[in-house]
């Protein structure tokens, strides 16, 4: 998603390492491109100068100018600065008497149900008791998705079909779970646009019934900076305790991410990564700033190896190396561990250094290399 910016942050970093000192003017043209490299990703307008006046103030202090490496000097400050616009980390609160509500909210076509599923499927792994809940009542296709994905990931749907008003759905899906003792209970709302004002009174209605501990808005990446619009409206209307942006795996320029914190003041708390259920993560400031200076995410590809790859059988392959028994089924069973972490390019990416690589790379060819190299040309 912000392969665009970094790319031209890197080019920013890139000549001001060739100087051996930095003067207040290097200083001056090199923030007028980092305002332009953010102002194009679709960051909001207030956001890009108050960002850009904070490390203007830092970067042609003592700190830089007195530094041996004032180029690396800058590289940090922007990081720890964007690491600040980007907020902490906010995990879910779902402290107190269980069940406690999970309501999810947000526009048609953002991705609601698809993410309440793969919420359940994440809870679900950390030992909790999810039901989802089918709130959506104007669209018989969401209530079908729903139960389907539920199956997917043996998580138990509560519905009630299209002619039960939504807060009686919630309450008898509360009392449900009281009853079944699911200790979660996810609601995928319908999808309405902020300025409607009769279904936005709907989810009011939802809210006093369901008193959800989370109110989390679905945001997609790809609205740009209408994302800050929307996330103020359900804000001012059912109080937001944090986002989830989708769809950062696709082409989008990536300003949402940057804006919505800052203008809103409401976290982000999960990343949409990907298509599969199991593709969600969640939000590390440090850890994305650094993905979009180009410094790749070390930690993140470890977690993921951790969570498809057990140390059991990483022991015996090891073992098996070290025998010299290696061999061609063994190989197999590796390159599907490696599919299991993700496309290729996604695990470049979060290589230092060799991020660059990956962009160069086709996805498909990457892919494609690892099933069948390709023959090396005689002369």
């Amino acid at each position: 998603m912000f392969e665009s910016l970094t790319d031209k942050l890197q080019s920013v970093f890139e000549k001001l390492s060739s100087k051996g000192r930095l003067t207040e003017n290097d200083v001056n043209i090199a923030m007028r491109e980092v305002r332009l490299a953010l102002l194009e990703a679709d960051v909001n307008f207030k956001v890009v100068k108050e960002f850009v006046d904070r490390v203007k103030t830092r970067a042609i202090g003592a700190e830089v100018m007195s530094s041996l490496t004032p180029a690396q000097q800058v590289v940090k400050i922007v990081n720890e600065e964007l690491i600040e616009l980007l907020g902490a980390p906010a995990p879910l609160n779902l402290s107190g008497a269980p069940p406690q509500a999970i309501m999810l909210v947000g526009l048609q076509g953002a991705g609601k149900t698809t993410m309440a599923a793969k919420l359940a499927l994440r809870l679900r792994k950390n030992g909790q008791r999810p039901l989802l809940v089918a709130a959506d009542i104007y669209r018989p296709a969401a209530i079908t998705q729903l139960e389907v994905l539920g199956r997917q990931i043996d998580v138990p749907v509560h519905s009630e079909g299209t002619q039960v008003g939504a807060a009686t759905i919630a309450k008898n899906a509360l009392r449900l779970a009281r009853e079944k003792a699911y200790n979660v209970v996810i609601l995928d709302t319908a999808g309405r646009l902020q300025i409607d004002d009769q279904m936005m009174q709907e989810l009011e209605q939802v809210r006093m019934v369901a008193r959800p501990a989370e109110v989390l808005l679905i945001v997609d990446a790809m609205t740009g900076q209408e994302a800050v619009n929307v996330a103020e409206g359900f804000n001012a209307r059912v109080p937001l305790t944090g986002l989830i942006m989708t769809k950062i795996d696709g082409d989008a320029r990536g300003g949402a991410a940057l804006s919505v914190r800052r203008v809103t003041g409401v976290p982000i708390k999960f990343l949409g990564a990907g298509e599969k259920l199991a593709d969600l993560e969640p939000f590390q400031p440090d850890r994305l700033a650094s993905r979009i200076l180009g410094m790749g995410d070390v930690l993140s590809l470890i977690e993921r190896a951790q969570e498809n790859i057990t140390e059991e059988s990483a022991k015996a392959m090891e073992k098996r190396l070290q025998e010299g028994d290696f061999d061609f089924e063994d190989f197999l069973e590796q390159l599907k561990q490696i599919k299991k972490l993700g496309p290729l390019t996604d695990l470049l990416s979060m290589i230092p250094g060799v991020n660059r690589m990956a962009k160069e790379l086709d996805p498909r060819e990457a892919e494609g290399s690892l099933k069948r190299p390709k023959p090396s040309s005689t002369a």
